[in-house]
């Protein structure tokens, strides 16, 4: 009887396997037109004279409020003319990113026919790591010198937790990030619980709109800091349930588990281990078990009510 049950087991995840490789074929075929403006090199390369052209094809880029003598003094300032070299030598080929910025633009057709792609291009911002990638519906805007990776030395002084996620490979991950604010609906945050399921919806739309993409690309963890999640979940839980923390409306805890950080805080010895955002990977297992259990469809599920995705979610934590 258990070979029976392993046999059943098998055939169930083969099915479900070839489902998704049948709904990924599909997605592929979906016709986007993807076209990367690299302004950051238009600009770099550029010369005083050719300023009228540039703000004449970007004019959302130059304010009406800075003159023109300031753009110039950019041009030619000598830290400028670095971090665009550096962006140049970083991301001379820029196929890999094109490619995955379309396999994302086609899975967000598939889920939202009235999704129109956007033009896309690519700046520097002085490393402004707080804004790297900003999304609207005509304009997708990404800052390459955000991207140079996490030992980049422009990235000195800057804390380590936060470098993690300035690598190429996190590029499309952001912009997921971005799209998802348009499509999750939830209420004002009032506990832990609300936090950790938004979060859970944000990572699991990442699961509908790259599958190319790990875990950990995903949340932003290394490996071993994803590892460390996977082998504590049960331990994390408890201590959630023990404290009573989920319906907690303590302010705090959002900055404690949910919050970019250099690790989450439990008051524990352990706490330099962990990696930060905890409550937003619990979060996003809450999630998945929820839509691994219920009929609902994922866009719908992207609306509903945090209390009821949890109370009908049938979570429970790895052991």
């Amino acid at each position: 009887m258990k070979n029976v049950g392993f046999l059943i087991v098998l055939l169930l995840f083969f099915n479900a396997c070839k489902k998704d490789n049948q709904l990924e074929s599909e997605i592929s075929k979906i016709d986007v037109d993807v076209n990367v403006e690299r302004f950051d090199l238009a600009f770099a390369d550029a010369k005083p004279a050719d300023l009228p052209k540039l703000k004449a094809a970007y004019p959302f880029l130059f304010s009406e409020r800075i003159p023109d003598s300031i753009w110039i003094e950019r041009m030619n300032d000598t830290l400028q003319k670095e971090l665009s070299s550096e962006v140049k030598k970083t991301f001379a080929k820029f196929d890999d990113v094109e490619d995955d910025i379309r396999s994302l633009f086609q899975h967000l057709k598939y889920y939202d026919k009235i999704f129109k792609v956007p033009r896309i291009i690519t700046v520097t911002s002085d490393v402004d790591y707080r804004n790297k990638t900003i999304v609207t519906d005509t304009i997708v805007l990404i800052s390459l010198d955000t991207y140079l990776g996490a030992d980049h030395h422009f990235y000195e002084g800057i804390q380590r937790y936060l470098t993690l996620r300035m690598e190429r490979s996190q590029i499309v991950s952001d912009l997921a990030s971005d799209y998802s604010e348009h499509y999750i609906l939830q209420n004002k945050s009032k506990t832990l619980l609300d936090d950790m399921i938004y979060y859970g919806k944000e990572l699991y739309f990442k699961d509908k709109m790259i599958p190319f993409k790990s875990d950990a690309e995903k949340i932003g963890y290394t490996e071993a800091q994803l590892e460390w999640v996977i082998e504590n979940e049960s331990e994390v839980w408890r201590y959630f349930i023990e404290r009573e923390l989920l319906f907690s409306t303590d302010n705090s805890l959002a900055g404690r588990f949910i919050a970019d950080a250099p690790f989450s805080k439990f008051y524990l010895e352990l706490d330099s281990e962990s990696p930060d955002r905890i409550g937003q990977y619990i979060g996003w297992q809450i999630v998945r078990s929820y839509m691994k259990n219920n009929e609902v469809s994922f866009m719908d599920m992207l609306k509903m009510n945090a209390e009821d995705i949890f109370n009908n979610s049938k979570y429970k934590p790895r052991k």
